[in-house]
């Protein structure tokens, strides 16, 4: 987790869920009929984090796959989590 591939996708992932939370409490979970500022910033956050997380894969798990894997499965989950409130409410 020193590398900046490593841990930007999972800041990247904590930064989109607390999006999505702060937008929560401030609106309710009521579907929107207009996409906002939070999905804008939510979209961006998961979209960058894509070629990171290719760029670490393919960097770092050929090399160290001990070190990588676990890191790897890491960012997938944190990506998951920021996605699953949006699946969930149907957004």
């Amino acid at each position: 987790m020193k590398r900046p591939s490593a841990f930007l996708p999972v800041g990247m992932s904590l930064g989109a869920l607390a999006t999505v939370m702060v937008f929560l409490a401030a609106n309710g979970p009521a579907p929107q009929a207009d996409e906002g500022a939070a999905a804008h910033i939510w979209q961006l956050l998961m979209s960058a984090q894509a070629p990171i997380i290719v760029f670490f894969a393919i960097k770092w798990v050929p090399r160290s796959p001990r070190q990588a894997v676990p890191i790897l499965v890491l960012q997938v989950v944190a990506a998951l989590a920021a996605m699953a409130p949006v699946f969930l409410l149907h957004w």
